[in-house]
């Protein structure tokens, strides 16, 4: 079974009803609203981003790399002694590591940045939804899925769902709908 999405005819609902959805132990996903809902901050759990790490790892492991095949090539492959220089010149070699390791590390937080949003995506399953799209004008959408089964207490999957179903309009929803992944 799929989350559940309930529409709201005002933020005040939408935070009361995402609050009790968490009260209860069921998981608030996200919420699709006309305007920013500051209130809605803090019922959510932003999941933890790892664009940071790809971005220090493919600079530094670029950098690294770009920083080798400089050595390589000076002091393995070709040395050449001009005026009696040192066939390893940190020095020298240091520019090129760290401009190429600035632009992998862009690279790297931009295609983990595309990965971890699930972009570039044509369809949605919320736009299959009717009347999704007030979410833009005046209708206030709180996307929630049922407790997960790991904790021992949630009952059978189809009573989770009937539970999280008759919460979500309890709370004021003015309807409910089930979305399929």
């Amino acid at each position: 079974m799929g989350p559940l999405l309930a529409a709201y005819p005002d933020p005040d609902s939408l935070v009361r009803a995402a609050r009790t959805v968490r009260e209860r132990g069921h998981r608030p996903l996200d919420t699709f609203t006309p305007y920013p809902v500051e209130a809605v901050e803090d019922v959510l759990e932003p999941r933890p981003t790892r664009i940071r790490w790809a971005m220090l790892i493919g600079g530094s492991s670029t950098a690294a790399l770009a920083y080798g095949i400089q050595w390589y090539g000076a002091v393995i492959d070709y040395p050449l002694n001009s005026g009696g220089r040192p066939l390893h010149s940190w020095p020298v070699f240091l520019l090129v590591p760290f401009e190429v390791g600035v632009f992998a590390a862009a690279l790297a937080g931009l295609l983990a940045f595309l990965w971890g949003t699930g972009l570039p995506r044509l369809h949605h399953p919320l736009f299959a939804v009717p009347g999704f799209e007030r979410a833009s004008q005046d209708r206030f959408f709180l996307l929630a899925a049922r407790a997960g089964s790991g904790d021992g207490k949630q009952e059978s999957e189809q009573e989770g769902d009937l539970g999280l179903r008759r919460l979500l309009e309890e709370s004021g929803a003015l309807v409910v709908y089930e979305v399929w992944p």
